[in-house]
């Protein structure tokens, strides 16, 4: 017999999704044949599966360790070298800053994503145990592509894992980005289109009109630093869909330094010999929070910053530095 005290992490999800999680290798007719026979109890009585749970109830698997042991595996992929960039933690949030070139989840099986060094690194902390992952498991509420660079949100509790993940997906959450984009920009603008994606080719088109398919998309952005016809822009993401800021901008004239899908082959040599970019010059470098709800309310209003990368700073000065700071220059 196996007894689950359900903590906060597990409370307000369906019973019969814990038991998923947690017997991971037994199928649905399974789990609900054992809540049937009543080998699966919930604080001492029968139960469908479809009970919400709260803290501190008691779930009781009437099966041998060999049953157990059979329908659970230990899916924990150890990672080579941790390498998280920590901005900001407490008990259901992480702010990382991801390094370019890092998925923020897998795309196949074996890759290493932002996904698997935050599992590993809150394993290593203690702040979660393999037994807790059998439950729960640790995520990622926004995603960058992998030559992005910037701030990432992870969930270490269920609480901060679908509040801040509702967040992002009502676009409540303020994203700005610095970008490095070839072309002299004049003021700020904020433009608008249409964008279609083939899934195929994982590419966007963008479109200044609508057509079959599309979905509108807005960019706002204003320039920071010029140098040598390269411009340092800083961008609100208004909508946010796939590839957004590098389709957009380019569609309008200004590609992004160094990006291989979207941007121009010539600027991207002449940026790598230059000044010896080798990555796409996009980086989230602020995150502003709306009212969030409990537990999360202490986040509320809050701003959270990540400097500017060495790659940017290499590109458009030194002065860039001290103008982040607020110093004189």
């Amino acid at each position: 017999m196996k007894a689950i005290k359900v903590t906060e992490n597990e409370a307000g999800q369906r019973l019969d999704k814990l038991l998923g999680k947690y017997l991971n290798l037994a199928g649905k007719g399974f789990i609900y044949k054992m809540l049937r026979k009543k080998n699966i109890t919930l604080n001492g009585k029968k139960c469908s599966g479809a009970e919400l749970l709260e803290a501190g109830d008691e779930i009781k698997l009437f099966l041998s360790d060999e049953t157990i042991d059979k329908f659970s595996k230990d899916t924990v992929q150890k990672v080579k070298k941790n390498r998280l960039d920590i901005v900001y933690e407490d008990l259901h949030l992480l702010l990382i800053n991801k390094p370019a070139g890092m998925l923020s989840q897998k795309a196949r099986a074996e890759d290493e994503s932002l996904v698997e060094y935050v599992t590993d690194y809150l394993l290593d902390t203690g702040a979660l145990t393999r037994e807790d992952l059998r439950v729960f498991r640790p995520g990622v509420c926004n995603r960058l592509d992998r030559n992005t660079s910037g701030l990432v949100a992870a969930g270490k509790s269920l609480s901060g894992l679908q509040i801040m993940s509702e967040a992002f997906r009502n676009r409540k959450i303020g994203k700005y980005y610095y970008c490095g984009v070839k072309g002299k920009v004049h003021g700020q603008q904020t433009v608008h289109g249409f964008l279609t994606k083939d899934e195929s080719s994982n590419k966007v088109t963008v479109y200044q009109e609508q057509v079959p398919g599309s979905v509108p998309i807005s960019t706002r952005y204003e320039p920071v630093a010029c140098r040598e016809g390269y411009t340092l822009l800083r961008v609100l993401l208004i909508t946010g869909r796939t590839h957004q800021i590098r389709a957009h901008l380019a569609s309008i004239g200004y590609p992004v330094v160094g990006d291989v899908k979207y941007g121009d082959e010539q600027v991207n040599d002449q940026a790598r010999k230059k000044w010896g970019i080798r990555r796409q010059m996009l980086h989230a470098y602020l995150m502003e929070f709306p009212d969030l709800p409990e537990p999360l309310g202490y986040l509320s209003g809050k701003r959270f910053e990540t400097p500017m990368p060495e790659e940017f700073v290499r590109m458009f000065g030194r002065d860039l530095e001290k103008k982040e700071s607020g110093e004189e220059v």
